[in-house]
């Protein structure tokens, strides 16, 4: 069954960061059913929350960080506004350099879990290639976290878990119930880390996608973090694919 597409706005934070309402509107021309935030460049969410419905477009998700006593008060607030449910966050490599730090990873982010729940939020961890590409005791960071803070859902980035090493295919089937957004990304998976339009490069998207638990899976969100041709033209021919592909559908 094909899922609404979202993308992550840290794509076109350039744009963002000159013209966020006249980006918004170019996301929403190319078809996209939601967007996914990255901050809102100093705009009020209400305002944010009118332009992105207006559009005819819905908020998926934001990477707004694993929610602490400093941050829940902020990020209730926008997430009311925006009319999301589901809050993002994640750590660096050098995070990831012991057992015993992917293990304070894991108890940071089910007490951001707990902190969210009392608020009707639910807290997923975005992951890059440090959380496949190394193993404590056979286990790699991501089985580590994701057995030890049992709240958290993953939202599953599928460019880096394929460059650290990782099936994908199997990690989604292992963790399906708690896989509700896919982060789809694509590339050749070469050094220099350039991402391609979604469909261009050697990310199995298709049999990653359908690995997937259906009756789990709300969105697919699409991020490139960077891209050797012109960026807003990949977005654009991301969401096309998928669409064309009958695994996404836009607005």
């Amino acid at each position: 069954m094909a899922k609404p597409v979202s993308v992550q706005l840290y794509s076109v934070r350039e744009a963002c960061k000159a013209d966020f309402f006249g980006t918004l509107k170019k996301i929403a021309a190319m078809g996209y059913a939601g967007v996914e935030y990255a901050g809102l460049h100093n705009k009020p969410a209400a305002e944010v929350a009118k332009v992105v419905k207006d559009l005819g477009m819905k908020s998926s998700s934001a990477h707004a960080g694993i929610p602490n006593k400093d941050t829940i008060g902020r990020i209730v607030d926008e997430a009311g506004a925006l009319g999301y449910t589901r809050v993002i966050g994640g750590f660096g490599s050098k995070d990831m350099e012991t057992e015993d730090a992917v293990k304070a990873c894991a108890a940071k982010f089910q007490a951001g879990v707990e902190l969210g729940k009392a608020h009707g939020l639910s807290v997923g961890m975005h992951n890059h290639w440090w959380e496949f590409d190394r193993k404590f005791n056979g286990k790699t960071p991501y089985e580590i976290i994701m057995s030890a803070a049992p709240g958290l859902f993953s939202e599953l980035d599928i460019y880096w878990s394929t460059k650290g090493g990782a099936d994908s295919c199997a990690v989604v089937r292992q963790w399906a119930r708690r896989i509700p957004i896919l982060h789809v990304k694509d590339g050749d998976l070469e050094p220099d880390n350039m991402h391609k339009a979604v469909g261009d490069g050697k990310v199995p998207i298709r049999a990653i996608v359908e690995a997937a638990d259906a009756s789990v899976l709300d969105w697919l969100v699409v991020e490139l973090d960077n891209c050797k041709t012109d960026m807003f033209e990949a977005v654009a021919r991301s969401v096309k694919w998928l669409v064309s592909q009958g695994l996404g559908k836009g607005r």
